[in-house]
């Protein structure tokens, strides 16, 4: 750690949510814990960017693959930020402030704002966090803040339960067999199966997808898509699977999750409900990172890791765009036509481009990562680079015809105004910005993502303890010999 950096952004995003949470709570008035929820949600949103703009800063190179130290609790970091985790952490944070800057006077009481910030705590300490063993403790704690918030909404919890308890048992037993001294591909099946099991589990493969559908029918709009639009189980396939996972292991997740997309693009274009359409999606779009990751090149890994960051915003726009048409028109059906164009033209437009952003329309950040995606999947085996555009294209045809049946066909009588509230105007634009912005200035995002790739390709083979040491130690861990001078990818 540089030893001028005094500040603490990391443990100040942290802190600030964690403490809010226990506030919140206390406060009895929903608009005054409306208004105190998102004051504090803004405060950790700005200490998480500074954090991401701190690690830039000292290492202008883009950090070289160094760790970032923060907290060294009994001698051992714990916390801080790296080439991987340095956009995610604030666009957690970003996520969350404009989930709950959107939220309508309608529901407020619905949602949870003491729940969202103990959330953001924990997923704030997630994606800051490599230290294996606490990393599955913070995974564990947002499953039970994700259980209290069903049993809050006193909702079925059987499903959901059932499958999160599935995850944390085969993380627990995997990690418990893994030798910290043995390099990736010398590791036992009895670590290495049990981790992939329920990295495929948390990520929503099948035959365990069922629970995210589940899922968004039972929890609040708005909380479950904070609990997987950040795509989690993607953080915990990095850091947990990949460095250990043998070749054949990680070819059998690739070859999973691609079923998975492909079966998730199909039925997220039959879909008769809104919420199911978009949890579908966002199954196929998980499924289809995942097999980037697990394609383990330097060009379909850097798109992976790319796609993630425009998945999320654009998955989060469109879950917000949903959202605010059902504060309106209730549960939305897409077996018939709405034709609510008229009243909400700025919805239909944030829903399009949001959502044909996630499958990587030209203009956007998504046409960037989906290219190098498929690249690096076609270089690796036609076959899969195939399928993988195929889902894709499936994915795009979904959304267009949700489009349709929203947005178009007939006419919608009201006596109301049914438009935007400035709030929802603002969450869901400035999301659409950070989409077109990426499309058009990619080379920034793309270099450091291939800088993560590189740090993470060269991590694996080697022991664990050894790569833990390079990466907190400054070495070079990355590949830098295919950047050139200006760090643009050759």
């Amino acid at each position: 750690m540089n030893d001028d950096l005094s500040l603490y952004w990391i443990e100040a995003a942290v802190l600030v949510a964690a403490v809010g949470s226990l506030c919140v709570t206390r406060v009895r008035d929903p608009l005054r814990a409306w208004r105190c929820g998102l004051a504090l949600t803004a405060f950790a949103l700005v200490f998480s960017v500074l954090a991401g703009l701190e690690f830039f800063w000292h290492w202008p190179s883009g950090g070289n693959g160094q760790w970032h130290e923060q907290l060294r609790p009994w001698g051992s970091e714990w916390f801080g930020i790296d080439e991987l985790s340095a956009p995610l952490f604030p666009l957690l944070a970003l996520l969350h402030f404009f989930t709950v800057f959107a939220t309508g006077r309608t529901k407020v009481r619905r949602f949870s704002l003491s729940l969202s910030l103990a959330a953001l705590a924990v997923g704030l300490a997630t994606f800051a966090c490599q230290e294996a063993r606490v990393l599955i403790g913070l995974l564990a704690s947002g499953v039970v803040l994700q259980a209290l918030e069903l049993r809050n909404r006193k909702k079925p919890m059987r499903l959901f339960l059932l499958h999160m308890a599935a995850f944390l048992g085969l993380l627990v037993f995997g990690w418990s067999n893994v030798d910290p001294l043995a390099a990736g591909h010398m590791q036992s099946a009895w670590a290495t199966i049990p981790v992939a099991a329920a990295i495929l589990i948390r990520c929503g493969a099948i035959p365990a997808h069922c629970w995210i559908t589940d899922w968004f029918e039972q929890a609040s709009f708005g909380n479950g898509m904070l609990f997987v639009a950040p795509l989690g189980g993607l953080y915990a396939a990095v850091r947990l699977l990949v460095p250990i996972a043998p070749d054949w292991v990680l070819q059998s997740v690739g070859l999973i999750s691609l079923i998975t997309a492909g079966y998730a693009a199909g039925m997220a274009a039959m879909q008769t409900d809104a919420r199911r359409f978009f949890a579908y999606l966002l199954v196929s779009n998980t499924a289809m990172i995942l097999v980037g990751l697990e394609l383990h090149t330097d060009v379909s890994l850097s798109g992976a890791l790319a796609l993630w960051i425009s998945a999320a915003l654009s998955l989060a726009g469109l879950g917000l765009t949903l959202r605010a048409l059902e504060a309106r028109f209730g549960e939305l059906s897409l077996t018939r036509f709405h034709g609510l164009y008229e009243h909400s033209p700025m919805l239909a437009v944030c829903f399009l481009l949001t959502g044909l952003a996630s499958v990587g329309f030209p203009g956007t950040f998504g046409f960037v990562a989906s290219e190098l995606l498929i690249d690096g999947a076609v270089e690796a085996n036609l076959l899969v680079g195939l399928a993988v555009a195929m889902a894709t294209a499936i994915n795009g045809i979904a959304i267009v015809r949700a489009y349709f049946c929203l947005f178009t066909g007939t006419r919608h009588y009201s006596t109301v105004s049914l438009g935007m509230n400035v709030r929802e105007r603002w969450a869901v634009l400035t999301l659409s910005l950070a989409i077109l912005g990426g499309g058009l200035f990619p080379q920034p995002m793309i270099a450091s993502r291939f800088r993560a790739a590189n740090s993470v390709l060269e991590s694996r083979g080697m022991p664990l303890e050894r790569a833990r040491e390079l990466r907190r130690g400054g070495g070079e861990v990355i590949g830098v010999q295919a950047l050139n001078e200006s760090g643009e990818m050759r």
